[in-house]
């Protein structure tokens, strides 16, 4: 609990912009912020690939200006052989309660390296850092650099675990049915001391529970959660439908209602530094959440 009490007081006092204005009560609508979008050249760390943004800003659009604050940013690694477009609605939503939420194109191919797209999520997340100085970036003056995480779907999700490992900058982690990758996410989460959030699928055929997420949680200290939707399925957090997608007892709208929810609470408390969120994250809100099964240690 001390722990938990300083990291919020840290988060309170980082400069966060975002949460002092007025919000949506209910995190699975949208947040108060416009969104904008662009399609970016990044060049970071040695590596280099093209990613889609989404920021909150002045107003809505491709390559509108950038909402006045400065925003927390989080990383989001696409699945196997998914575009990054099947994640759109996932990473608008983030971005309109307040934070910057890019997704490398790379490792699209059908034997990607696991292992590079970990680099490529790190150094996604240096590249906004870096932003945030450059003279005349549309990002320049407007990224939290102390206040970075790191997310995805399936590969996307065990890659962002395999990041978490190597980054000391990072935050917290909060994915969707990740996979076990190679390397292992399940031993690298041993080297994860922020908070992590596993959110899973009950119904998933593709990437079971038992034998992705469970490993990953059981891996990894204290702080984390594994968060199981009732019903949902792993083609359940993407926004249409592919080749050889399983199905669950939930419609794909309604898993995607409460993924946004989920993932939207984690962050506005750990990235952001929104108190009133503690009750969706750790307390009744959350342990008693009808639509998902709940199991952490604080």
């Amino acid at each position: 609990m001390f722990r938990r009490a300083i990291l919020v007081l840290a988060l309170i006092t980082a400069g966060v912009a975002g949460f002092g204005s007025p919000a949506a009560a209910d995190s699975s609508t949208p947040g108060a912020y416009a969104v904008g979008y662009v399609d970016a050249s990044v060049s970071a760390s040695g590596r280099s690939f093209s990613a889609r943004i989404y920021y909150p800003a002045a107003a809505a659009g491709q390559n509108a200006a950038v909402a006045a604050g400065r925003f927390p940013a989080i990383a989001f690694g696409h699945g196997f052989l998914q575009s990054v477009s099947k994640y759109y609605s996932t990473m608008q939503h983030l971005a309109s309660w307040g934070f910057v939420v890019a997704a490398p194109t790379s490792q699209g191919s059908l034997f990607p390296s696991h292992s590079a797209f970990a680099d490529d999520l790190n150094a996604q997340l240096t590249w906004l850092v870096a932003q945030d100085t450059t003279t005349g970036s549309r990002f320049n003056a407007h990224i939290v650099t102390t206040r970075l995480g790191l997310s995805g779907h399936s590969m996307g999700g065990g890659a962002s675990v395999l990041a978490a490992s190597r980054n000391p900058a990072v935050t917290t982690v909060a994915n969707l049915a990740a996979a076990e990758t190679n390397p292992s996410a399940a031993a690298a989460a041993a080297s994860v001391r922020v908070p992590m959030m596993l959110v899973a699928g009950e119904k998933d055929g593709t990437a079971p529970i038992a034998s992705h997420q469970r490993p990953i949680y059981n891996g990894k200290a204290a702080p984390k959660q594994l968060r199981t939707i009732k019903g949902g399925f792993h083609c359940g957090f993407i926004d249409t439908s592919s080749a050889f997608c399983d199905s669950g007892t939930i419609t794909r709208a309604v898993q995607l209602q409460i993924t946004r929810r989920v993932l939207t609470d984690w962050f506005r408390y750990y990235l952001a530094g929104d108190t009133s969120a503690y009750d969706a994250v750790w307390g009744p809100g959350a342990t008693g959440d009808p639509q998902v099964v709940f199991e952490g240690v604080a």
